[in-house]
């Protein structure tokens, strides 16, 4: 099921009396004077029905989301393990558990013991948990080599410095040339492939870095805030028992809302594309401030609210711990 969002334009007028100041917390409570003007301006945009892989791209701006492609670079960044799928010189499939590190293009770099002699046709499998509630992952199929010329081996050997803070014997270094990366949001999805080219000239989010410490602010200091967006920003027709955030992202967050009907997902988007985490807090807190003075009547809800939720497959209707 798909998202319908909109793009929210934002313009909140300066006011000493904006927010009331609280120690040691870099998101605030919203606070306003309601005399202060407040101005939204809004635009509908409608997700269009997907008839082909190709199609991924536009459904992905549309709908205020990252392409496939840069969703598998952020999680080839911040991810360091993964399995590796292969095939014995017996035919058999084997999956083992690799440490890896990424070059600038996205290329897996491995470091494998001696005693494994890898199939030149490879899988890895990458999967990155989602504070507790939502794992996407990737799977990067390619063919599996050692690195071609010296001068590739000592850039990859400080890559995997980097990475991981040690040495690495550099006749134990592959790599694995991308053919083509299958892309899930979650289990029980469905995956998208993302062609080798995409995968390479994506870039990673901005915000892989600093997201899950943010999303983790928030939901400890801020849930009032996270069910006001609900109730504002989303165009429900019942009860909301409990909601989180997912994760945060250069476009928006997603939230997890949990009801007696169900379980269901919601994207919600920036009022515009943040670079850093400066930028997201910024956003959040003028959506907070705006979100409270629509439910104070300060000013109307003159938008278009997000209609459609994507149900969560297999999950229970009580939120986690």
């Amino acid at each position: 099921m798909k998202l319908q969002t909109q793009s929210f334009a934002l313009n909140l007028l300066p006011s000493p009396n904006l927010c009331k100041p609280i120690a040691k917390r870099e998101f605030i409570s919203p606070k306003r004077d309601p005399s202060r003007p407040i101005s939204l301006r809004c635009s509908s945009v409608s997700t269009p029905p997907l008839t082909a892989t190709t199609n991924h791209h536009l459904s992905a701006a549309s709908s205020h989301k990252p392409f496939p492609a840069e969703v598998s670079r952020s999680i080839m960044e911040l991810s360091s393990v993964g399995t590796l799928s292969t095939l014995t010189h017996d035919g058999w499939p084997l999956g083992v558990g690799v440490r890896f590190a990424v070059d600038g293009d996205g290329t897996p770099v491995l470091c494998l013991s001696r005693a494994l002699s890898p199939d030149k046709r490879s899988a890895l499998h990458v999967q990155l948990e989602q504070c507790g509630l939502r794992t996407p992952q990737c799977t990067i199929q390619g063919s599996i080599a050692r690195p071609g010329d010296d001068h590739v081996v000592k850039r990859l050997s400080a890559t995997w410095r980097k990475k991981f803070g040690e040495q690495v014997e550099e006749d134990s270094l592959y790599v694995v040339a991308v053919d083509r990366v299958l892309q899930m949001e979650d289990f029980m999805e469905d995956g998208v492939w993302v062609a080798s080219a995409d995968y390479k000239n994506a870039s990673p989010d901005p915000l892989r870095g600093v997201a899950e410490d943010i999303v983790n602010q928030i939901n400890a200091n801020n849930m009032e805030d996270i069910f006001r967006f609900c109730n504002v920003y989303v165009d429900l027709d019942f009860v909301v028992s409990e909601t989180k955030m997912i994760w945060m992202d250069r476009l928006g967050f997603d939230l997890r809302v949990w009801s007696p009907r169900g379980v269901y997902d919601v994207r919600i988007p920036f009022p515009m594309e943040v670079t850093d985490e400066k930028g997201a807090k910024s956003s959040f807190n003028g959506m907070s401030q705006l979100a409270w003075e629509v439910e104070k009547s300060y000013c109307p809800a003159d938008f278009n609210k997000v209609k459609l939720l994507k149900q969560v497959v297999g999950s229970s209707h009580k939120g986690g711990q």
